[in-house]
This record gives C-alpha cells, structure tokens and sequence, in this order.
C-alpha cells in the first residue's frame, strides 16, 4: 500500500526510526544493509531519532552502534526523551502504577510484572524470560512495585499468546493511561496521552522540524500513532493488520530489507 506523498516536492527532514523488528532482528542483530541506509541520511545532513519502546538503557547500545550524532531518542513508548551524548534526560513522563497493579493481581494473578527504572533496570515481580529484559533486576512484592511513580508497567505472561493479551486489557478495563500490546503476551502500559507520537514530536521541536516533514518507520501497534502523526508513516511488511491500516506506505519484510528501500529512495 502506498499513499501519495504530501506534496509533489516532499523530502523528509528528520527520520524517526523504531528498533527491535526494524532496524534489529529479534536477536538484536542489524543487518549491514540497514546500517548502510541509515548511514546515509546521515551522511545527507538529516537528523535519526530512534523511538523505540525499550528503556533508555537498552536504547543506548543502537545510537552507539549508529553512529548518531549528539542529539534526542526516544524510549519507554515517549515517555522519557533524552538527549545524548552527554545523558541528558530532556523529559520523564510518570504515573501511579498502583490501580493497575492491583487489577492485573486480582484478574490474572500469574502475569509477571515490571517497572522501569530509568537508566538502570526495572523493578519486577519475577524472573522474566531469557532476553525480555535488560540492565539490573531488582524483584519486589507487586505491592512495592506500586509505591512510587514510574515512566512505565511491563505486562508479561510466557505461556499466553498476544489475542490473550488484547483480551486481558480489554478486562482489565485500563482508563487513564495509554497501553500497547506486543507481539507477544505483552503489555505495555504507559502514562496517560503519552506514546511514540508525544515523544518524537518533543524531539523534533528539538530539532526545529514540523511533523509534516518526518519520516517514521515502524512495525509493532506502539507504532500506530506515530505513523499517523508523521507527513509519511512507513510500516514494515511483518507489521500486523492494523499497523498497515494506517500508514501512507507498507514496505519491505525485516528478512527482505524491512527500511532500506525507502530509506534508499529519499538518501540514496
């Protein structure tokens, strides 16, 4: 699917790329080719923002691995913008976890349970599978997990399937906060009105660039609403349905170059 662009002339001013399913592999691997691509808008001048659902931590290692110049990415869903190097935390969105802590312990007694810990880890309920997460495990009874504001909840159940998931947010009747459910039973739960969109748009103001002119890329449904925010959302071919739905372009499989073909097409 492709949309036409916003204007005969379009260029894009800032790319605003997601990470795990497309710039990385599940293994966390880049391939060379999208190294290369990405290597070439900055070889053009324009800024990469990566806008990712992983910590900062965990965002870290892909901006080093880039290359990017000192400049803002985007973690945690939106809810935490730093601006690097040196770390500079430009913005940390928070919420009460409690209500929803308390929900997920009543309804679904088994899901292990995360808090993020900024630059450091997170705060869990349990041991999470192999890979899940990175940095410092700190495990805590799920009442300590609610004591103190924190940028982000990690839902997360090993032996349910992403519908179970959608099923159990709808159940848990989440209200004041944003939630993404991922391709695995998996739910991230971040503070109300704050996603990848709220994040990057921080980050462009930073840079002095209009939404008009971003260029997004994408493949999970915490992608959603910065592909609609964007003057062109890009969806990488593995995305889900209504991930497709509302981008101007689906392009390529991860396998099959998943963002260099159009990153190519503007910065070739």
């Amino acid at each position: 699917m492709s949309a036409p662009l916003p204007t005969p002339d379009w260029r894009p001013s800032l790319v605003a790329l997601d990470i795990d399913g497309t710039l990385v592999d599940h293994d966390g691997s880049m391939p060379p080719a999208v190294h290369e691509a990405v290597g070439l808008v900055l070889a053009a001048g324009v800024p990469v923002v990566l806008a990712t659902g992983r910590a900062w931590h965990g965002t870290q290692p892909v901006f080093e691995e880039l290359g990017l110049p000192p400049g803002p990415a985007v973690s945690s869903n939106g809810a935490v913008v730093v601006r690097y190097p040196p770390q500079e935390i430009v913005k940390a969105v928070t919420f009460d976890p409690r209500h929803v802590i308390e929900r997920v312990v009543a309804f679904a007694p088994g899901t292990l349970i995360a808090v993020e810990e900024i630059g450091r880890g997170y705060r869990v309920s349990g041991d999470f599978p192999s890979g899940d997460l990175t940095g410092e495990m700190i495990v805590e009874a799920p009442e300590q997990l609610g004591s103190r504001p924190v940028t982000r909840v990690i839902l997360r159940d090993p032996n349910s399937s992403d519908a179970d998931f959608i099923r159990l947010a709808e159940h848990l009747g989440l209200h004041g906060v944003t939630y993404f459910v991922g391709w695995s039973a998996w739910l991230d739960i971040a503070p109300y009105g704050v996603n990848k969109a709220t994040g990057v748009a921080e980050a462009a103001d930073l840079l002095g660039v209009s939404a008009d002119r971003v260029l997004a890329f994408g493949d999970g449904r915490n992608d959603i609403e910065m592909l609609t925010w964007a003057g062109r959302g890009v969806a990488i071919g593995d995305a889900p349905p209504e991930v497709h739905a509302v981008a101007d372009l689906s392009t390529d499989r991860f396998a099959d170059g998943g963002p260099v073909a159009e990153l190519r097409r503007w910065f070739g």
